[in-house]
């Protein structure tokens, strides 16, 4: 097997080659996803205990995919470190939230969800792919009709969806599953229609389904999730992966609200665009398209 010369290949490479490996290099795996920057500046002996290996462990996993070694493997992930402008200023702030976590009044743990969240909203930016989003916002604008389906943690994406494209005049449907009727909602799925669907691990499993059920249909799916390794995309047009860390006790929902506010919004700029050039050339008074409410996102 050929290794990956920058981190995007690996990446993908592990995501592949991920369903084969066992147990434990599947644990390495989801870490080396979840964490790039702690596996970037970490030994062998650190980020073995951190996911509860065997050092040995980390070596064949590196040799799993295709490496000499984990240092050269490491390299990668070095690359991809430096070339984030903030990154060894994120470092020291992780340190310092670290040196916090004794404190467990209320303002404390105010203090260290805040540096969180900030951290939470760079790792955002620098996941979603410009043309992932455009592509997602084509999608959606053009889409007779929209469903969003999410559960769990993941529900209030879901729920802010489908009530601010709803504002946009979108004619949009919350599969929310009520009374367990979410198999007999997913006969309303047309082809040309559009899915939104929301999960993080520990996935959904109807979700999962839903959106299989869904691509089937001739629907389009958009998929919100955490990472690559994510069961969500193999049924997904568009996957928007938000990196998002399973290790955490309790995970934040600000980047997933967040990059669902960018969605919204980007529809309603590009659904202004296509009525600015439908109404071109028509005499004045002809608009055919209506003001997004306010309040909208």
């Amino acid at each position: 097997m050929d290794s990956a010369s920058n981190y995007e290949e690996l990446k993908a490479l592990i995501a592949r080659t991920y369903p084969d490996m066992s147990k434990q290099l599947q644990r390495i795996a989801r870490f080396a996803l979840e964490q790039p920057n702690e596996l970037a500046l970490g030994t062998v002996a650190t980020v073995a205990e951190a996911t509860e290996v065997q050092p040995s462990a980390m070596i064949r996993f590196a040799n799993a995919l295709g490496y000499g070694g984990f240092s050269e493997m490491q390299q990668v992930f070095r690359g991809h470190l430096l070339e984030r402008s903030d990154s060894y200023r994120e470092r020291i702030d992780q340190m310092r939230r670290k040196q916090l976590n004794g404190e467990r009044a209320p303002a404390g743990v105010l203090h260290q969800l805040v540096g969180e969240s900030v951290a939470e909203l760079g790792h955002l930016e620098e996941s979603i792919a410009q043309a992932d989003l455009k592509a997602a916002v084509k999608l959606m604008a053009s889409a007779p009709r929209i469903h969003v389906l999410a559960q769990r943690r993941a529900f209030p994406v879901a729920g802010y969806l489908a009530y601010a494209l709803s504002q946009l005049e979108l004619r949009t449907h919350l599969l929310d599953g009520t009374g367990g009727m979410l198999r007999e909602s997913l006969r309303s799925i047309a082809p040309g229609d559009v899915l939104i669907a929301a999960s993080f691990r520990n996935y959904s499993p109807e979700v999962i389904e839903a959106a299989a059920v869904a691509a089937k249909l001739g629907a389009s799916v958009i998929a919100i999730t955490d990472g690559p390794l994510s069961p969500l995309k193999a049924h997904a047009g568009v996957c928007l992966e938000l990196a998002d860390d399973s290790s955490k006790p309790f995970r934040s929902l600000v980047a997933p609200l967040c990059l669902a506010q960018a969605l919204v919004v980007s529809t309603g700029h590009q659904l202004a665009e296509q009525g600015t050039a439908k109404n071109k050339g028509k005499p004045a008074g002809k608009a055919t398209t209506k003001p997004a409410r306010k309040g909208a996102a």
